[in-house]
């Protein structure tokens, strides 16, 4: 579960990490108010669960609260990354002296937290040089050593007796304890900044394994999910909304994805991301083909290798939702495996003939999603 950035920053507050004077709001009059409480100068960040805020426009400045209400006005409604702006986040303009970069996420392939650090840290982190990325895998029995936090900063070329060093190592220690006692998948500060002679954590990410959500009941819970989406997952399936304009169906994540690729490959734009699973029966493949319709595609798409799914079972599901509710895009079904005559004779009664290649059917799916 990734969590806002207000609500990371209040997470952060409560284990005593420093950041900025702020507040969430739900209007342009709320922003207004609020930068009138900090003050000064604010920053009305827009709030949404991706990056590259600063790029699409979604983070503003302004001196006065009059002002801090027309860019709360600009800033509502955006759309960043596919995700409307709904509420904003106000807090005080920091005086920037450096930004660094500061995380500690899972290694999947060491199994150990990483603790990664950067001296150049902010808004192009991804382009930073590797040899000014700091990485230090840490034991989960012994946890975060003293000597590593100090290791690390002193890496960064931050003097270790500098009031500044002291804080980036509290900060560490700090951070680890968050990732541990929260279940957390990612604990991020990007920047984490020098003002003065403060230390100040000018963002958070955090991401909470979804798995420990029940032990977390003093976190926020935040839907990442569509009404689509939830809907699918309250069905059992796999499904992520995208942006383009052939539906798509398969059975099983890998030859999802490998169907998306393919169409893709062949110009193609695909919908959705539905892995119906690998044992669907006929009313959960009637429903997953009732949530593909419904993001009103040019053309469906239906790559089906049977195994544990039957054949037999896809085609009588994509007939009876044919007959009872109609299907107004062209259909394009690859059908092999499991009962596969039996399945392919159920999809002619319909009109429909099922392709042996994946490659020929993608390429047919494309052609009429164009067309």
């Amino acid at each position: 579960m990734k969590m806002f950035e207000y609500m990371g920053k209040e997470l952060f507050g409560r284990f005593g990490l420093p950041v900025p004077k702020g507040k969430m709001v739900a209007s342009p009059e709320e922003a207004a108010v609020v930068a009138g409480e900090i003050g000064g100068p604010v920053v009305i960040k827009s709030q949404v669960l991706s990056g590259k805020r600063g790029k699409a426009g979604g983070i503003k400045f302004a001196d006065t609260p009059e002002e801090a209400e027309k860019a709360a006005r600009e800033l509502f409604g955006m759309t960043i990354q596919g995700l409307s702006v709904d509420i904003l986040l106000v807090e005080e303009k920091l005086k920037i002296d450096k930004e660094l970069y500061m995380s500690i996420t899972i290694d999947g392939t060491a199994k150990k937290p990483v603790l990664i650090a950067s001296a150049h840290g902010g808004m192009d982190i991804e382009e930073v040089a590797e040899e000014f990325i700091i990485k230090r895998h840490i034991d989960v029995e012994l946890g975060m050593q003293g000597f590593i936090a100090r290791d690390v900063v002193r890496r960064m070329g931050i003097p270790l007796n500098s009031p500044n060093g002291k804080e980036l190592v509290k900060i560490i220690n700090t951070l680890y304890k968050i990732f541990v006692q929260k279940d957390a998948e990612l604990v991020e500060i990007n920047p984490l900044v020098f003002s003065g002679d403060k230390v100040i954590a000018a963002d958070a990410k955090v991401t909470i394994d979804d798995e420990a959500l029940f032990r977390q009941k003093d976190l926020p819970h935040v839907e990442e999910r569509t009404a689509t989406e939830k809907a699918a997952h309250d069905l059992g399936l796999s499904f992520v909304e995208l942006d383009g304009d052939i539906g798509v169906m398969a059975n099983g994540a890998g030859i999802t994805m490998g169907t998306l690729d393919t169409l893709t490959h062949y110009g193609g734009k695909p919908a959705n991301f539905l892995d119906a699973g690998g044992g669907t029966g006929e009313e959960g493949t009637a429903k997953a083909l009732e949530l593909i319709l419904a993001r009103k595609p040019k053309a469906i798409f239906i790559n089906i290798f049977g195994g544990i799914t039957r054949c037999d079972d896809v085609a009588s599901a994509f007939a009876s939702v044919k007959k009872r509710i109609g299907i107004p895009v062209p259909v394009v079904i690859r059908l092999v495996g499991t009962n596969q005559e039996a399945g392919r004779a159920i999809l002619k009664e319909v009109g429909i003939e099922a392709y042996d290649f994946m490659q020929d059917a993608a390429k047919k799916a494309v052609e009429l999603a164009n067309a």
